[in-house]
């Protein structure tokens, strides 16, 4: 083992708590308010839409990070949707569950949305 892969990461540490602490958690460039790339909105738009609760993390406020997520979930693109610490997916998959109508179902079999 090298000694960089024995040293922790802090980006991968600050991933991992974060998606632990909280429901759902998107990884996004910019935030909700003002998002910094189409996909990101994409994403924050359809959260919106089936009305879930959920943390934004800005991955262009530290490199370490915008890096980090990408190797932490095997993933190559943000945004990246995680529920109950489970990476779900990006803007593609969420956009078919979307209009499939599987993410609410998704979402609200987890016990996320809001009571009808």
């Amino acid at each position: 083992m090298t000694e960089a892969a024995t040293q922790a990461d802090p980006a991968h540490d600050f991933i991992a708590k974060t998606v632990a602490e909280y429901p759902v958690v998107l990884f996004m460039k910019g935030v909700p308010e003002q998002p910094q790339c189409g996909f990101s909105a994409t994403v924050v738009s359809i959260l919106n839409q089936v009305d879930v609760d959920y943390v934004a993390v800005n991955v262009l406020q530290d490199p370490g990070l915008r890096d980090g997520i990408k190797s932490f979930s095997n993933w190559p693109t943000i945004p990246q949707l995680y529920v109950k610490g489970e990476f779900v997916g990006g803007c593609d998959i969420l956009k078919e569950m979307y209009a499939a109508g599987e993410l609410k179902t998704f979402l609200d079999e987890q016990g996320l949305l809001p009571a009808a």
